[in-house]
């Protein structure tokens, strides 16, 4: 399995920061086994698990971004996670507030910030394969 991110390349570096910060926080509540096990250092102390799944974070702007999400929602594939940040929930005080501003917004209004994806290596690569690395 393969998980990748993609950021707008323009956006401020705190806002790309947030916005991967909170797709992670997503894809590690939803697919199990991403994070290892509690470790200990030699002086005993406890170091709390972190991903043992590499995510490389590619760039795009925002409309690519939007067009790739819109692309992989209408095919549909089972075996591919998508999760998208979008600027409904960047602008929102609290999830609530996300939850019945996103219930009024057409999905021709949404802009993503980022998006994460999940899923077999090779159906990652050939959807992201030409997307270049974040810099």
């Amino acid at each position: 399995m393969k998980c990748i991110m993609i950021v707008d390349e323009n956006l401020p570096r705190g806002i790309i920061a947030n916005t991967t910060a909170a797709l992670g926080i997503s894809l590690a509540s939803i697919k199990e086994g991403l994070v290892g096990k509690q470790l200990k250092d030699k002086d005993r102390r406890i170091h709390e698990g972190i991903t043992n799944t590499p995510i490389p974070i590619l760039a795009l702007d925002n409309k690519a971004i939007k067009k790739l999400y819109d692309q992989i929602q209408e095919n549909g594939d089972d075996q591919v996670q998508l999760i998208g940040f979008n600027n409904v929930a960047q602008k929102s005080q609290h999830y609530e507030d996300y939850e019945s501003k996103l219930l009024k917004t057409p999905k021709d209004d949404i802009e993503y910030l980022g998006m994460c994806l999940y899923g077999p290596k090779k159906k990652i690569n050939k959807l992201t394969g030409s997307i270049k690395m974040l810099k």
